[in-house]
């Protein structure tokens, strides 16, 4: 399975008595990026999680299609989706290359592109140290090398660079680059812009 478009229509989401947005529509298709604006407590990462399936809509519709057609929004989810959030979600008594390997295989990669993915990200020389010695910028590239690992489409990216410094923003920049011109789809939360060319959708709140 592949996405090759995601569908969003009319999207309403609350939180108690508070609307978080409404009416939010767009289409994302391979090769497009799409980043999500807005202040703080505007709902950039309720919508994330929403298009991930760990929350439900109030309303509206959320789609994904394949090459041929209509694919159903659980299979693609399960097979096709990459949610990067705030939290890395890494285990700090493991070490690097354990956390590393655990969440490639997890996630559809093999050792092999674990590995190529941590020398790409400049972490070879990290992976024997345990999760929890690690700088945030480190975390963060480790959760990173994670979907560079894992072959699948839809990459959900919830401020992926805040943590890292210029050099690993434009390294990951690159590797943002080369994923779409697979025909990989990006949607990111952001403040700052991504280091790509992209569509933008503010969320207004």
């Amino acid at each position: 399975m592949r996405i090759a478009g995601l569908t969003v229509e009319n999207l309403a989401l609350r939180r108690g008595e508070r609307t978080l947005f409404s009416g939010v529509g767009f289409r994302l298709a391979a090769g497009e990026a799409l980043t999500l604006t807005g202040a703080n407590g505007s709902g950039k990462t309720s919508l994330l999680r929403a298009l991930a399936g760990f929350i439900a809509p109030d309303e509206g519709r959320i789609a994904f299609e394949g090459p041929a057609g209509p694919i159903d929004a659980e299979d693609a989810r399960r097979s096709d989706v990459h949610l990067l959030g705030h939290h890395d979600g890494l285990k700090s008594a493991r070490t690097a290359g354990e956390e590393l390997d655990f969440q490639v295989r997890w996630t559809g990669g093999d050792a092999d592109s674990a590995r190529a993915a941590a020398e790409t990200l400049g972490l070879r020389r990290l992976l024997e140290l345990e999760v929890r010695k690690l700088s945030a910028g480190q975390r963060r590239r480790l959760a990173l090398a994670r979907i560079v690992a894992s072959p699948r489409a839809l990459w959900l990216l919830d401020e992926p660079m805040a943590p890292l410094d210029a050099a690993h923003r434009a390294l990951f920049g690159e590797l943002i680059g080369r994923h779409l011109a697979g025909g990989g789809l990006v949607l990111a939360a952001v403040h700052d812009p991504l280091p790509v060319a992209s569509r933008s959708l503010e969320l207004a709140g």
